[in-house]
């Protein structure tokens, strides 16, 4: 079943990628209504929109699912369940196509939870109370959001909207930008809400490569560039920026302290989730869709190369026990050192032209008013490059401590399944520029700005070295800080659940064993003259009888 899926998904892509040429090509906006029923004069029309950007971005995901599906042959090839495992995958590119191509509201609800309920089933896919943890409380985070988009539906059917595309026509309810700002946030993992995407990793890594990584986390990315005309308010961006820049050092830092290979990828895509919304903040909205594009290609990349590593050194995850994979697999090596390279933005790569434009952008807006959060963003963007070189070390040629053998094989499989995504995180920045981004709104810089990107790329790559090399112990409470995400996993799991669980406790207590309850002496004492008084009533019941009985004969007799 899994060969079947994948010739079905790379047909597609090749359809997606000739429609998405012919669109971006002619610079069509294609908006089609496909009528389904009319019942007196009511009809049920649902619009398919086929602009550039639903065609770019629905040529990414089928591009990164077909590579993932080649991947699952490898990873997944002694697992009894692959069939469950492939309709789930289906499903949730399914709901992915229902989120970019359907503008129409309640379809965009459908394939919104579509991606939350298969996200979930896709998490616990490993029956273990680990899975099922991490599942929970990524349901119930993304919970929240679908309540937000179901209340911001409501608001737009108040005022007979039902097509995202002609909302802008119209005034609408000022709650509505937040509630969809909120929706997006839980979605894309933004503070407070982040510690779900590190507890996801418990996930197959097919899993994370497809919907952690470049799809899932992204879809509040999408939505809020979809919906980026509402978002006007100078004080929307303010907020978005100030919370993404703190999500981007978060992330960041967190990186830094972690030793799990998956969780170190996860925390690399939050922190490159939250560079999106950045650049949304600052007004950017084609930026943060182009870096979209690119992230998502050399992401997916990362973590099929990760999760060859893995299933190479018997499914351990802990970044301490690899190393020497340079000289044993020389395609996974490079293909995992180009997407490190893309990640930190190294030139005429995938993630150069997305990430040297946003460097750039904030360099122009930003004020000596915002000081703070322009310096907090040069510290995350410093600290991606230190966690990529860390990562680099440790995995490609520092020397291994692995207690198992390991054994160095890449089969035409597992070559076939980067072979793609590695082309893509070469060029796929350079096309995806020319096809997208229109030299109109490349800004022009003087030569200071133009420093600014290399120079932060070389104190990352310094900084990388000399952790990874240095072995000495840092701060407790600093590395506890880090590792917990600053305090966000302990919040969610720990603190949240107790205070929610709070006021039923009380209500226990007031209600059912508090004064406003019969007290059990009281109680067990009514409950002694209640058995009594019924006895009493059976007694004089039966005595009621025996004498209506006696007088019944004695009349019957006397006449």
């Amino acid at each position: 079943m899994v060969f079947i899926t994948t010739q079905v998904l790379l047909t597609l892509t090749l359809i997606s990628y000739m429609l998405t040429g012919v669109i971006t090509y002619n610079n069509y906006n294609l908006l089609m209504e496909w009528s389904i029923t009319e019942i007196s004069n009511v009809s049920l029309v649902i619009p398919i929109l086929l602009d550039p950007t639903s065609c770019i971005f629905m040529s990414t995901v089928l591009t990164i699912a077909t590579s993932v599906m080649q991947f699952t042959k490898t990873y997944m090839a002694n697992d009894k369940t692959t069939d469950r495992f492939v309709i789930l995958v289906l499903l949730f590119v399914m709901s992915m196509m229902f989120l970019i191509i359907f503008p129409h509201t309640i379809i965009l609800l459908l394939g919104w939870d579509g991606l939350g309920i298969t996200s979930f089933v896709l998490v616990i896919y490993y029956n273990n109370a680990k899975s099922l943890g991490a599942g929970m409380i990524t349901a119930l985070t993304n919970r929240i959001g679908d309540v937000m988009l179901l209340v911001t539906i409501a608001l737009l059917f108040n005022q007979g909207q039902w097509t995202v595309t002609n909302i802008w026509d119209k005034e609408i309810i000022t709650w509505t930008p937040v509630l969809i700002t909120i929706a997006a946030m839980t979605k894309s993992a933004q503070m407070p809400f982040s510690s779900w995407l590190p507890a996801a990793m418990a996930a197959p890594t097919p899993v994370s490569a497809l919907v952690h990584s470049s799809t899932l986390v992204t879809a509040g990315v999408f939505l809020l560039i979809r919906f980026y005309p509402l978002m006007n308010s100078s004080t929307f961006k303010i907020s978005l920026t100030m919370i993404a820049t703190m999500t981007m050092l978060m992330a960041s830092a967190s990186a830094m302290a972690e030793c799990d290979m998956k969780k170190i990828i996860a925390l690399s895509t939050l922190s490159q989730v939250a560079l999106m919304m950045f650049t949304l903040g600052l007004g950017s909205p084609e930026i943060a869709f182009f870096h979209l594009i690119t992230h998502a290609l050399f992401k997916a990349l990362l973590f099929i190369c990760a999760g060859n590593l893995i299933d190479i050194h018997h499914h351990s995850q802990d970044l301490r026990l690899m190393g020497n994979i340079s000289v044993q697999l020389p395609m996974i090596t490079s293909s995992i050192t180009i997407a490190n390279m893309a990640l930190c933005g190294f030139p005429f790569l995938a993630g150069f032209y997305s990430k040297d434009l946003i460097i750039e952008t904030n360099s122009m807006i930003m004020n000596k008013t915002n000081m703070i959060i322009t310096l907090m963003f040069i510290i995350a963007t410093i600290l991606t490059t230190a966690y990529t070189t860390r990562f680099s070390m440790y995995t490609l040629f520092l020397t291994t401590h692995s207690p198992a053998p390991q054994y160095s094989n890449e089969s035409y499989t597992q070559i076939m399944s980067i072979s793609a995504l590695t082309f893509l995180a070469i060029t796929g920045g350079a096309l995806t520029n020319w096809l997208l981004i229109t030299p109109s709104i490349e800004p022009n810089f003087s030569s200071h700005m133009k420093l600014l990107a290399p120079i932060m790329v070389s104190i990352g790559l310094v900084l990388g070295y000399l952790t990874s090399v240095d072995k000495s112990p840092a701060p407790s409470l600093l590395t506890n800080m880090h590792c917990y995400m600053w305090f966000l996993t302990p919040m969610s799991t720990h603190l949240s659940p107790k205070l929610l669980m709070k006021i039923p406790l009380l209500e226990l207590k007031e209600v059912d064993q508090g004064w406003s309850s019969i007290p059990s002496g009281l109680l067990l004492n009514m409950t002694e003259q209640s058995m009594t008084a019924m006895k009493t009533q059976n007694n004089s019941a039966i005595t009621y009888i025996a004498c209506i009985t006696m007088l019944t004969a004695w009349l019957f007799m006397s006449v």
